[in-house]
Protein backbone atom coordinates (compact mmCIF):
# COMPACT_ATOMS: atom_id res chain seq x y z
CA UNK A 1 0.00 0.00 0.00
CA UNK A 2 1.22 3.22 -0.82
CA UNK A 3 2.43 5.53 2.14
CA UNK A 4 -0.01 8.56 2.82
CA UNK A 5 1.67 11.38 2.37
CA UNK A 6 0.25 14.53 4.86
CA UNK A 7 0.50 18.24 4.67
CA UNK A 8 0.26 20.03 8.53
CA UNK A 9 -0.57 23.57 8.84
CA UNK A 10 -1.10 24.91 12.44
CA UNK A 11 0.77 28.55 13.48
CA UNK A 12 1.24 27.07 17.29
CA UNK A 13 4.59 25.26 16.76
CA UNK A 14 3.54 22.47 19.84
CA UNK A 15 0.30 21.08 18.20
CA UNK A 16 2.13 20.68 15.05
CA UNK A 17 4.44 18.62 16.73
CA UNK A 18 2.00 16.52 18.66
CA UNK A 19 0.22 16.37 15.62
CA UNK A 20 3.20 14.79 13.84
CA UNK A 21 4.74 12.93 16.50
CA UNK A 22 0.83 11.21 16.41
CA UNK A 23 0.64 10.67 12.73
CA UNK A 24 4.28 9.26 12.35
CA UNK A 25 3.62 6.66 14.56
CA UNK A 26 0.85 5.09 11.93
CA UNK A 27 2.42 2.67 9.62
CA UNK A 28 3.06 4.13 6.09
CA UNK A 29 2.04 7.87 6.81
CA UNK A 30 4.35 10.34 6.61
CA UNK A 31 4.09 14.25 6.90
CA UNK A 32 5.77 15.47 3.95
CA UNK A 33 5.97 19.11 5.16
CA UNK A 34 4.61 21.25 7.84
CA UNK A 35 4.38 25.07 8.15
CA UNK A 36 2.84 27.91 10.29
CA UNK A 37 1.03 30.40 7.81
CA UNK A 38 -1.91 29.66 5.36
CA UNK A 39 0.32 31.52 2.19
CA UNK A 40 3.05 28.77 2.51
CA UNK A 41 0.55 25.66 3.20
CA UNK A 42 -1.38 26.73 -0.46
CA UNK A 43 2.17 26.45 -2.02
CA UNK A 44 3.04 23.74 -0.43
CA UNK A 45 -0.21 21.95 -1.42
CA UNK A 46 0.07 22.73 -5.16
CA UNK A 47 3.81 21.79 -4.87
CA UNK A 48 3.96 19.07 -3.41
CA UNK A 49 0.06 17.63 -3.93
CA UNK A 50 -0.31 15.79 -0.70
CA UNK A 51 -3.52 13.30 0.17
CA UNK A 52 -4.19 15.06 3.26
CA UNK A 53 -4.10 18.68 3.85
CA UNK A 54 -4.62 19.18 7.94
CA UNK A 55 -5.28 23.28 8.00
CA UNK A 56 -5.58 25.04 11.20
CA UNK A 57 -8.64 27.39 10.59
CA UNK A 58 -6.81 30.66 12.47
CA UNK A 59 -2.85 30.98 10.77
CA UNK A 60 -1.46 34.70 9.62
CA UNK A 61 -0.64 35.80 6.21
CA UNK A 62 -3.83 34.09 5.26
CA UNK A 63 -6.55 31.81 7.33
CA UNK A 64 -8.03 28.16 6.82
CA UNK A 65 -10.82 28.91 5.35
CA UNK A 66 -9.07 30.80 2.63
CA UNK A 67 -6.21 28.03 1.93
CA UNK A 68 -8.72 25.70 1.54
CA UNK A 69 -10.88 27.65 -0.97
CA UNK A 70 -7.42 27.87 -2.94
CA UNK A 71 -6.17 24.22 -2.49
CA UNK A 72 -9.83 22.85 -3.62
CA UNK A 73 -10.00 25.19 -6.37
CA UNK A 74 -6.29 24.53 -7.48
CA UNK A 75 -5.50 21.35 -6.78
CA UNK A 76 -9.07 18.99 -5.81
CA UNK A 77 -7.50 15.72 -5.34
CA UNK A 78 -6.13 16.99 -1.92
CA UNK A 79 -8.54 16.20 0.75
CA UNK A 80 -8.87 18.78 3.19
CA UNK A 81 -8.88 18.33 7.09
CA UNK A 82 -10.13 21.64 8.76
CA UNK A 83 -8.67 21.77 12.52
CA UNK A 84 -10.12 24.05 14.68
CA UNK A 85 -10.68 25.19 18.36
CA UNK A 86 -14.27 26.69 17.38
CA UNK A 87 -17.33 24.61 17.22
CA UNK A 88 -19.33 27.76 16.12
CA UNK A 89 -22.33 26.63 12.97
CA UNK A 90 -20.38 30.14 11.05
CA UNK A 91 -17.09 28.66 10.77
CA UNK A 92 -18.33 25.09 9.96
CA UNK A 93 -20.39 26.30 7.16
CA UNK A 94 -17.93 28.17 5.73
CA UNK A 95 -15.14 25.71 6.22
CA UNK A 96 -17.82 23.25 3.73
CA UNK A 97 -18.94 25.53 1.22
CA UNK A 98 -14.49 26.15 0.60
CA UNK A 99 -14.38 22.71 0.23
CA UNK A 100 -13.12 20.86 3.26
CA UNK A 101 -13.91 17.83 3.98
CA UNK A 102 -13.38 16.91 7.59
CA UNK A 103 -13.80 19.19 10.38
CA UNK A 104 -11.66 18.39 14.13
CA UNK A 105 -12.00 20.39 16.99
CA UNK A 106 -8.48 20.53 18.64
CA UNK A 107 -9.47 19.36 22.07
CA UNK A 108 -10.47 15.62 20.34
CA UNK A 109 -7.42 15.89 18.11
CA UNK A 110 -5.73 13.42 20.37
CA UNK A 111 -8.49 11.01 19.94
CA UNK A 112 -10.13 11.36 16.51
CA UNK A 113 -7.05 12.43 14.15
CA UNK A 114 -6.40 9.47 13.08
CA UNK A 115 -10.50 8.39 12.13
CA UNK A 116 -10.26 11.79 10.66
CA UNK A 117 -7.25 11.58 8.56
CA UNK A 118 -8.01 7.97 7.73
CA UNK A 119 -11.83 9.31 6.47
CA UNK A 120 -11.40 12.00 4.28
CA UNK A 121 -8.57 9.84 2.75
CA UNK A 122 -11.02 7.28 2.02
CA UNK A 123 -13.28 9.96 0.21
CA UNK A 124 -15.83 10.22 3.00
CA UNK A 125 -16.25 13.44 5.61
CA UNK A 126 -15.41 13.33 9.25
CA UNK A 127 -17.08 16.10 12.14
CA UNK A 128 -15.99 15.89 15.70
CA UNK A 129 -18.81 14.58 17.43
CA UNK A 130 -19.26 17.94 19.13
CA UNK A 131 -19.47 19.54 15.62
CA UNK A 132 -22.45 17.16 14.51
CA UNK A 133 -24.60 18.18 17.89
CA UNK A 134 -24.09 21.60 16.87
CA UNK A 135 -25.23 21.75 13.39
CA UNK A 136 -28.04 19.21 14.47
CA UNK A 137 -29.26 21.88 16.99
CA UNK A 138 -28.81 24.30 14.36
CA UNK A 139 -31.03 22.70 12.00
CA UNK A 140 -33.40 21.82 14.13
CA UNK A 141 -33.97 25.56 15.16
CA UNK A 142 -33.82 26.27 11.17
CA UNK A 143 -36.77 24.44 10.70
CA UNK A 144 -38.74 25.40 13.52
CA UNK A 145 -38.18 29.14 12.78
CA UNK A 146 -39.18 28.29 9.36
CA UNK A 147 -42.29 26.53 10.49
CA UNK A 148 -41.55 23.83 7.82
CA UNK A 149 -41.27 20.24 7.89
CA UNK A 150 -37.95 18.26 7.73
CA UNK A 151 -36.71 18.46 3.77
CA UNK A 152 -35.35 14.86 3.93
CA UNK A 153 -38.74 13.73 4.05
CA UNK A 154 -39.49 15.62 0.08
CA UNK A 155 -36.99 13.09 -1.28
CA UNK A 156 -38.12 9.84 -2.88
CA UNK A 157 -37.11 6.28 -2.45
CA UNK A 158 -34.74 6.56 -5.20
CA UNK A 159 -33.34 9.41 -3.90
CA UNK A 160 -32.87 8.40 -0.39
CA UNK A 161 -30.87 5.32 -1.64
CA UNK A 162 -28.63 7.39 -3.65
CA UNK A 163 -28.69 9.91 -0.96
CA UNK A 164 -27.07 7.28 1.37
CA UNK A 165 -24.84 5.66 -1.00
CA UNK A 166 -23.10 9.52 -1.43
CA UNK A 167 -22.85 9.88 2.12
CA UNK A 168 -20.95 6.68 2.69
CA UNK A 169 -18.43 8.09 -0.18
CA UNK A 170 -19.08 6.11 -3.10
CA UNK A 171 -18.45 8.32 -6.51
CA UNK A 172 -21.09 8.78 -9.28
CA UNK A 173 -19.82 5.61 -11.22
CA UNK A 174 -19.91 3.21 -8.51
CA UNK A 175 -23.47 4.54 -7.45
CA UNK A 176 -24.69 3.74 -11.22
CA UNK A 177 -23.08 0.10 -10.62
CA UNK A 178 -24.49 -1.01 -7.51
CA UNK A 179 -28.27 -0.02 -8.13
CA UNK A 180 -28.13 -0.53 -12.62
CA UNK A 181 -28.56 3.54 -13.53
CA UNK A 182 -26.70 5.46 -15.91
CA UNK A 183 -23.91 7.85 -14.83
CA UNK A 184 -25.98 10.58 -15.93
CA UNK A 185 -29.45 9.52 -14.02
CA UNK A 186 -27.05 9.06 -10.69
CA UNK A 187 -25.62 12.85 -11.84
CA UNK A 188 -29.47 14.22 -12.13
CA UNK A 189 -30.36 12.77 -8.63
CA UNK A 190 -27.57 13.61 -6.59
CA UNK A 191 -28.47 17.69 -8.09
CA UNK A 192 -32.26 17.14 -6.92
CA UNK A 193 -31.20 15.93 -3.31
CA UNK A 194 -29.19 18.99 -3.50
CA UNK A 195 -31.06 21.04 -4.54
CA UNK A 196 -34.64 19.57 -2.01
CA UNK A 197 -32.02 19.66 0.85
CA UNK A 198 -30.57 23.09 0.61
CA UNK A 199 -26.98 21.35 0.52
CA UNK A 200 -24.16 22.50 -1.86
CA UNK A 201 -21.88 19.95 -1.40
CA UNK A 202 -20.67 15.95 -0.79
CA UNK A 203 -19.58 17.47 2.86
CA UNK A 204 -22.68 18.83 3.79
CA UNK A 205 -24.48 15.38 2.76
CA UNK A 206 -22.25 13.64 4.87
CA UNK A 207 -22.89 16.10 7.43
CA UNK A 208 -26.83 15.91 6.84
CA UNK A 209 -26.65 12.42 6.90
CA UNK A 210 -25.32 11.95 10.03
CA UNK A 211 -27.60 14.56 11.53
CA UNK A 212 -30.67 12.49 10.38
CA UNK A 213 -28.76 9.30 11.43
CA UNK A 214 -28.49 7.67 8.18
CA UNK A 215 -24.50 6.87 8.38
CA UNK A 216 -22.75 7.01 11.68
Amino acid sequence: MARMRILLADDHTLMRHGLRKIIEEQPDWEVVAETGDGREAVRLALELKPDVAILDIAMPLLNGIEATRQIARRAPPVRILILSMYSDESYIVQALRAGAHGYLLKDSADVDLIRAVTAVRQGKSFFSPVVAKVMLDDYVRRLADKGITDRFDSLSEREREIFQLIAEGHSNKEIADLINLSVSTVETHRAHIMEKLDVHNTAEIVLYAVRKGVIS
